[in-house]
């Protein structure tokens, strides 16, 4: 994870440095835009690649190895950055982040896709900018008006046509076991993105990212001899989509979305995130040859367009 570990990302860096007292102002400059964009490469591949690593793992295993793996470039960001320490009463945001968005998401997203598609999925999980919303709302005082509502509808609904147009229809809705443990893994982001906030006043999002996935790489490290002893056995495919999870949706999109969350609103950071199942479906036609159906096609136009209503002041003051 060069991004990470690369020395002169520091705290005093663009890249790692506390938000402003008034990050909602913040435009969408080329560093936000970047970090949205690692974010949301990292994020929608790693539904088909947790499928790929559950035919060699189980779900806490695959979570163990996965995170054990992002904690090395974690580690070494925070070694050689040195970065601010956080305070006695900054401690707890850090342990939930930790617990929450890392092991916790983990296993939930995993044991979810053990009966889940990973197109289904992508469209179980964001329900998260929805429940960020109502959060950010409640706790952050952040404001959501009626042209954002507006927008979230509409790529809520784009999301729905891609589900149904996998060729399941409604039965890749139902709320079966796995959907319901995929549920619990959207609010975990949705509160750690709430509970978190108030740390980049102080801290980069480098940081918090770093401090998150070691402590949640430590809370998953009994299973890591288990998950050692499957490697021995699993697949060549099984092996080489844990470590893509570690190095690209682990360490790379986790210190992407840390940044971009540093930068702008959790409201409208997480609204980005409806663009995950519309770029799913782009990554699964071209690294698995799945084509997309015209309900999918349209239904990734909507959730493009939704993000774009939701963000569209922002997107005017970037050009």
């Amino acid at each position: 994870m060069s991004t990470v570990c690369d020395p002169a990302l520091s705290g005093s860096s663009d890249l790692d440095r506390p938000a402003r007292p008034a990050p909602g102002s913040r435009a969408l400059d080329g560093i936000t835009i970047a970090a949205i964009g690692l974010t949301l490469l990292g994020w929608s591949s790693a539904f088909p690649a947790i499928r790929a690593g559950l035919a060699g793992f189980g779900p806490i295993e695959l979570g163990a190895l996965r995170f054990a793996l992002a904690a090395l470039p974690a580690a070494l960001y925070l070694a050689v950055a040195r970065p601010t320490l956080p305070a006695r009463a900054e401690l707890w945001r850090f342990v939930f982040g930790g617990t929450v968005f890392v092991a916790l998401y983990a296993v939930l997203l995993n044991i979810g896709q053990t009966t889940v598609s990973a197109g289904a999925a992508s469209f179980i999980i964001n329900v998260n900018p929805i429940l960020t919303a109502i959060l950010a709302m409640a706790f952050l005082g952040e404001r959501f008006g009626r042209l954002a509502w507006a927008g979230t509808a509409l790529s809520f609904t784009g999301i729905g046509l891609i589900a149904l147009g996998e060729g399941q229809g409604l039965q890749a809705l139902t709320l079966d076991r796995g959907t319901m443990f995929i549920l619990g893994a959207a609010l975990c982001t949705a509160s750690t993105t709430v509970v978190q906030k108030p740390l980049f006043q102080r801290h980069g999002g480098l940081t918090v990212a770093a401090w998150n996935i070691l402590v949640g790489a430590a809370l998953l490290s009994p299973w890591l001899p288990s998950a050692l002893g499957e490697a021995q056995v699993a697949g060549a495919e099984a092996v080489g989509s844990a470590v893509y999870l570690a190095l690209v949706p682990g360490a790379v999109a986790y210190a992407a979305w840390a940044v971009a969350l540093s930068r702008l609103p959790a409201a409208r950071a997480t609204n980005f995130l409806y663009c995950v199942p519309p770029f799913a479906t782009l990554i699964g036609y071209v690294w698995l040859g799945e084509v997309p159906t015209l309900l999918g096609v349209v239904g990734g136009l909507m959730a493009l367009g939704g993000v774009v209503v939701v963000n569209l002041k922002r997107l005017k003051a970037a050009s």
